[in-house]
């Protein structure tokens, strides 16, 4: 049985550009992320978070993957991760839960169309690891485990 969240799980987020920018101001570009490399894991827990949309705006998002990160046989859509994300979405957060991906690496797109819409961020759990205690990445700032703790002084 696994315990600790934080120890099983790999926490990402991703840049919203493939580069360097982890918020998307308001706009009406597409955005998709790096690719998501989930070897050592069965499932990806795609979460984009919205600020404010203005009304009228056209927004979407949807999970695509692929063999090679997108090198030779670039990103393909993966059936029924579409989701439509409404005007009145402000401040909510869309996921796309991927079991087993069919392809080792994963994106995400994110359509904004006809109005602003606001992208605060978008991050990815990885999950059921094939190895136990998992390995964050530095955008991790800190991490406190415990395990049926005392009541006390925080």
């Amino acid at each position: 049985m696994f315990k600790n969240l934080s120890k099983n799980t790999k926490r990402i987020r991703l840049p919203l550009d493939t580069t360097t920018t982890y918020v998307g101001s308001a706009g009406t570009t597409a955005l998709t992320t790096e690719g998501i490399d989930t070897l050592g894991y069965r499932g990806a827990l795609l979460r984009i978070a919205f600020g404010a949309i203005v009304s009228g705006a056209a927004t979407s998002i949807k999970a695509q993957q692929s063999d090679d990160d997108g090198a030779a046989d670039g990103y393909s859509d993966i059936a029924g991760t579409s989701q439509t994300v409404a005007d009145t979405d402000d401040n909510k957060v869309f996921e796309i839960d991927i079991w087993r991906p069919g392809k080792r690496y994963l994106c995400a797109v994110i359509s904004r169309a006809t109005q602003n819409a606001t992208v605060d961020y978008m991050e990815v759990i990885l999950y059921h690891p094939a190895e136990a205690e998992v390995t964050q990445t530095s955008i991790i700032g800190g991490t406190e485990v415990f395990n049926t703790p005392a009541e006390g002084t925080a």
